[in-house]
């Protein structure tokens, strides 16, 4: 096994240098398996260091990171660490009572968005908003009626189970946007996955205001 000092840079700004495995490694990028150019180091909270490489494939160059552990007081290659930090979208008290699952659902998609993945983050989107809708029915609702619900088609339940005109309306064309997402031949062509996700963010303020108004009324009725 060979290794190879790397410059690290300690918290006060001294520099040593840190010895880890020279291994070859897959680019992330260009997928070309080589030894990178080790830049730099810096240790991570795991026990390990991260060393900033460079890809020696001369059409790609590009740097990343790989992470290293500490095994009988060496540090060993573990992995490439993720290019890019993922946003997530957090969602207020309401919401996440009614449809947790919603929220992760939710979340997979916007994953899949912010890593391009364009051809099937609006499916995810569209899974995200039944699942929202149909918890929202059924927190109102006896547990006798709710595998009902469930079973029934999205756009059923949005026409026969929702009294609230502004849920109800918002939520109908959220779902023709979404079963845009999953089908060969587009109904709107001119609406896209940001009117998508538009429609679902509004319907969830109509969703989070619905149920806000009901709670203030239970706790103030008219005199």
């Amino acid at each position: 096994m060979e290794y190879i000092y790397v410059r690290y840079r300690e918290v006060d700004g001294s520099e040593q240098n840190r010895l880890i495995q020279k291994v070859s490694i897959k680019c992330p990028f260009c997928k070309i398996q080589m030894i990178p150019n080790y830049l730099y180091s810096c240790v991570n909270n795991e026990n390990g260091v991260n060393a900033f490489c460079q890809c020696t494939n001369p059409d790609c160059k590009k740097p990343f990171i790989s992470e290293y552990i500490l095994r009988n007081n060496m540090y060993v290659y573990s992995r490439i660490l993720p290019n890019l930090s993922l946003d997530k979208k957090e969602f207020g008290a309401i919401i996440s009572e009614i449809s947790p699952i919603f929220c992760d659902i939710y979340n997979q998609a916007y994953a899949a968005q912010q890593m391009n993945l364009s051809q099937i983050c609006g499916v995810g989107y569209r899974k995200a908003l039944e699942f929202l809708i149909k918890d929202y029915i059924m927190s109102g609702i006896e547990d006798d009626k709710k595998d009902g619900i469930k079973q029934k088609n999205l756009a059923k339940c949005i026409k026969e189970d929702i009294s609230s005109p502004n849920v109800k309306a918002v939520a109908a064309r959220a779902t023709w946007i979404g079963n845009d997402e999953t089908h060969y031949v587009r109904k709107w062509e001119d609406k896209d996955i940001k009117d998508l996700i538009g429609m679902i963010d509004l319907t969830i303020r109509w969703i989070e205001s619905e149920v806000e108004t009901k709670r203030l009324l239970e706790e103030m009725p008219m005199l």
